[in-house]
């Protein structure tokens, strides 16, 4: 049975899952008491911090390695490519950002798109 999904209510995608389902219907329940689920600070990760900040008690570690790096030159983040056409992302700070979590989860179609059988 295929299913439509909103994602962050912009976005809709094709899923073949309940899984997908149940995962939106518990960010909605969250959303209205706490958002402390869009937060995770490891602050003894021995590569903490991966990124140049002043701000480590806010420092999120919740996307230690982003989501959006396959999109692209579409995730939407501060990167250059190296010479040998390597995404570089090492000046990109919007995973470790506390206000950064529904920017990411807005571009989660895309992800979905990219890892969906074709």
């Amino acid at each position: 049975m295929k299913l439509c999904v909103i994602i962050s209510e912009i976005k809709i995608i094709n899923v073949n899952n309940d899984y997908y389902v149940d995962l939106l219907e518990r960010y909605k329940m969250k959303k209205n008491k706490t958002e402390n689920f869009k937060f995770f600070n490891n602050s003894k990760c021995e590569y903490f911090p991966c990124h140049k900040t002043d701000l480590l008690e806010n420092f999120n570690c919740l996307f230690c390695y982003c989501p959006l790096y396959a999109l692209g030159d579409q995730c939407g983040g501060d990167f250059s490519y190296t010479e040998k056409g390597i995404k570089n992302c090492s000046k990109c700070s919007i995973p470790h950002k506390r206000e950064c979590y529904d920017r990411i989860i807005d571009k989660m179609g895309g992800i979905l798109e990219i890892a969906k059988k074709k």
